[in-house]
């Protein structure tokens, strides 16, 4: 129980030691949060006093399917949760049974179901859970908790760990998105009032092209252990991409030189996550093999709603109009261009947001490992034209309130 933890802290926690946590600030897509899913442990942040309403030796409820932690709970309800506790264990049972079938709607469309990781460590969950592929390798917590950056062969180590055990499964590995609220000791990064906005992922990147370079020669050098391929975070403009691939063909001219192996042909993607990049998606689509739509910070910017901000975590709002129709555009846009589009937000998690997603025509989505079955479940439990019907309707709501009841009140029946 703390007042915060950073990425860098959360990093460290070990699965067999921490069995959850609770936080006075954070909001369900910072990253702290995000890791308690990874860790496959039960998280409720945003409780504003709760590190100063515990002390050492209390029994404390930790409930991170509602939200809810009770300090000191009498028996009955404490012999109430240790019953519920059997009830997700069941479910859970349950659900490991579909984790080899394909997420295919009752009406045999099929969309691929992929995990994010942050080390090479989380394979063991990828695999246990059923995921076909890795959507989102977030490399930058390699970073963290160091003093120096990792060299190229720390990270050529790690990126052919990955794409070795995967095999021919896709990996999509996100370059370094340092900054925001993920900092690192090994460079003096300016403190900035608003960090979400500032000197951070590609913009850290292309400004700082030795360590951009040395991760690009560990990715590509790894290309050739599995199917790897490359994504860039947090694209602004054209400007940025063009640039990006820019460093990426001269790191390949340098390979080649050297006469290091490599594949000349990996898959270059782009994360759609700034508003800029969505509405002008389709000058990207011509540029990339690939988007990726980062829902988390897309929402973010989108509704200018601090996403680790406790106090407004209620206009944090997936289902908000504008996010159905800016998603819903760039599916078409990439479409359009004949790429790929997936998606390797949190949004992504809720099987009810799964469904409106594949109504979408999404081509994949990427969650944490342990919620991939029952993202797998509502999807094989509905039909693909029902999910594109309830596209259509969701998009003449106005509400963010009303597609959510609306998705609810269709898809309670089999969730």
């Amino acid at each position: 129980v703390s007042h915060d933890l950073s990425p860098s802290e959360t990093a460290l926690m070990d699965k067999e030691s921490i069995v959850g946590f609770a936080t006075d600030v954070g909001g369900p897509t910072s990253h702290a949060a995000i890791m308690a899913r990874s860790l496959e442990i039960p998280a409720v942040v945003g409780l504003e006093t709760i590190s100063s309403e515990v002390e050492d030796g209390d029994i404390v409820v930790i409930d991170g399917n509602n939200g809810v932690v009770i300090v000191e709970p009498d028996e009955e309800t404490l012999n109430e949760y240790k019953t519920e506790e059997e009830k997700f264990e069941a479910v859970v049972q349950k659900l490991d049974q579909i984790k080899e079938l394909t997420a295919t709607t009752l009406d045999d469309h099929t969309i691929e179901l992929s995990a994010n990781i942050e080390f090479p460590s989380d394979i063991d969950s990828v695999l246990l859970h059923g995921a076909h592929g890795i959507g989102l390798y977030r490399t930058e917590y390699m970073y963290l908790n160091k003093t120096s950056f990792p060299t190229e062969e720390e990270q050529f180590e790690a990126y052919k760990t990955v794409a070795q055990r995967m095999g021919t499964m896709p990996v999509v590995i996100r370059t370094l998105d340092l900054g925001g609220d993920k900092f690192t000791s090994a460079i003096d990064m300016p403190k900035e009032i608003n960090s979400f906005m500032g000197w951070r992922a590609i913009r850290f990147c292309l400004t700082r092209t030795d360590v951009f370079k040395t991760q690009l020669r560990a990715i590509l050098r790894a290309s050739v252990f599995g199917n790897l391929k490359v994504m860039f975070p947090l694209i602004s403009n054209l400007t940025e991409l063009l640039k990006a691939k820019e460093i990426l063909e001269e790191v390949k001219q340098g390979l080649s030189h050297e006469g290091l192996a490599y594949n000349p042909h990996i898959s270059v993607g782009a994360m759609i996550e700034v508003p800029s990049a969505a509405i002008t998606s389709d000058l990207f689509a011509k540029e990339v093999d690939f988007f990726s739509i980062g829902s988390n910070d897309l929402i973010q910017y989108s509704l200018a709603v601090d996403r680790v901000n406790e106090k407004i975590a209620y206009l944090y709002q997936p289902t908000h109009p504008a996010i159905v129709r800016l998603i819903k555009f760039i599916v078409e846009q990439g479409h359009n261009n004949k790429i790929w589009v997936g998606m390797c937000g949190e949004m992504a998690s809720s099987p009810t947001l799964a469904v409106l997603l594949l109504g979408m025509g999404i081509d994949e989505l990427s969650v944490s490992a342990a919620f991939l079955p029952k993202v797998k479940k509502v999807i094989r439990s509905i039909k693909y034209s029902e999910a594109r019907q309830y596209v259509e309707d969701c998009l003449k709501f106005r509400t963010s309130e009303e597609v959510s009841g609306y998705l609810d009140s269709k898809l309670l029946p089999v969730l």
